[in-house]
């Protein structure tokens, strides 16, 4: 059976546009279009698609009420389209906020090397959305973190760098399977392995915002390392998205900078369409961000810092792979272990895209699968503050 889709948009040009490419593939089919916020709420009860293309800006209703209205109602896999501008940023961000799980740039040329490339990626994203569908029938909302007010990080954020943002990206549409009947056992505790870290690092794609959101902000302001986060996002997206989780969290969060020093207590997220390596030595390393290289294919990439990290800190590096589609980070992963450190996998179930993480758990790279919502409890346990 094929994947129901509907598709949202004010365009007549772009509904049309978004459709054609979806009927495409045998596997996705558009079975409805609405034209504004307010009939996508109508027909998602009347038709109840598996996926949902949204645009953020239409009449009547807005794409981010609209994606509201959807998760109290009939929760379902939203990927949202959005330009390539910081106002197009944080209303995208708002639209993860408000439970939709994925996004992609409204200019196709933006996130491919070619036509077919773009009809891939669009076609790919609906169909891995799907296969959320059977999770959502439980929609969670997680109260966040009160704002912190604005604190100076040891080593400043640029005078460029975006305001932080009031809306906080609230895990709204976390997803995960009907409740457990009240027979199930009790949750098991943590232990700590033993072994010490220098350095924290976290590779992530789709899903990845609200991922590292939920577990940046259950740390404490006096983490003892550094933390360096790759998230796969356009450029114009990793200041604004710094910014925010700057702003709701108790460490210090910065879109990183050539030359950063690594400073315990602060996440340095890859900008975006640059590659991030960690040089020097332990206690004195140091970021450098380059070009992101004609030949790669993700910008910032995954592999790329955990190479890095492990060639300047060995054994002491704790790191994770989460959400995201593809098999960044496994590589990466790899030198890691092969180095002494540790790699920790999200699991399946938990995940709005169990690529990334599945790819380093098959490999057997990864020593524990963990569900999101115990990832930062994991982490105090292990460095000594659970």
């Amino acid at each position: 059976m094929a994947i129901k889709v509907l598709v949202v948009d004010d365009s007549s040009f772009f509904r049309r546009r978004v459709s054609e490419i979806i009927n495409s593939d045998p596997r996705l089919e558009v079975i409805g279009n609405a034209v504004n916020g307010k009939e996508a709420v109508e027909l998602t009860q009347k038709l109840q698609p598996d996926v949902i293309t949204m645009d953020i800006e239409m009449p009547v209703m807005d794409g981010i009420t609209a994606v509201r209205e959807i998760m109290k109602i009939a929760p379902t896999p939203i990927l949202m389209f959005s330009s390539l501008t910081h106002e197009g940023a944080k209303s995208t961000l708002d639209a993860l906020d408000a439970g939709a799980l994925d996004f992609l740039p409204k200019k196709f040329e933006d996130i491919a090397r070619n036509r077919d490339e773009a009809v891939g990626l669009l076609q790919k994203r609906v169909a891995e959305l799907a296969r959320k569908r059977l999770f959502m029938r439980r929609t969670v909302r997680t109260t966040a973190p009160a704002a912190k007010a604005p604190r100076e990080l040891t080593k400043p954020l640029s005078t460029g760098q975006a305001a932080p943002a009031v809306t906080s990206l609230r895990p709204a549409a976390t997803t995960r399977p009907l409740a457990r009947p009240a027979t199930a056992k009790p949750v098991a505790r943590f232990k700590a392995s033993g072994k010490k870290y220098q350095l924290m690092a976290i590779g992530t794609s789709t899903g990845g915002p609200v991922a590292l959101q939920k577990v940046l902000t259950q740390l404490p302001a006096n983490f003892p390392y550094p933390i360096v986060l790759i998230q796969h996002m356009p450029a114009t997206f990793t200041a604004a998205f710094a910014a925010r989780l700057n702003n709701l969290c108790k460490i210090g969060v910065k879109e990183a900078q050539d030359g950063d020093t690594l400073q315990a207590g602060v996440a340095y997220l890859a900008p975006g369409g640059k590659q991030m390596m960690v040089e020097g030595r332990p206690g004195a390393a140091r970021i450098r961000i380059l070009d992101g290289g004609e030949r790669m294919n993700y910008k910032p990439c995954v592999d790329v810092t955990f190479g890095s990290a492990a060639k300047v800190y060995h054994d002491k590096v704790l790191s994770m792979v989460l959400t995201g589609m593809g098999a960044d980070g496994r590589e990466g992963a790899r030198m890691l272990k092969a180095n002494g450190s540790t790699i920790w996998a999200q699991d399946e179930e938990s995940c709005v895209v169990y690529g990334m993480p599945q790819a380093v758990a098959k490999a057997g790279i990864s020593s524990e699968d963990l569900p999101l919502e115990r990832i930062a409890e994991r982490i105090l346990v292990e460095v000594g503050l659970g």
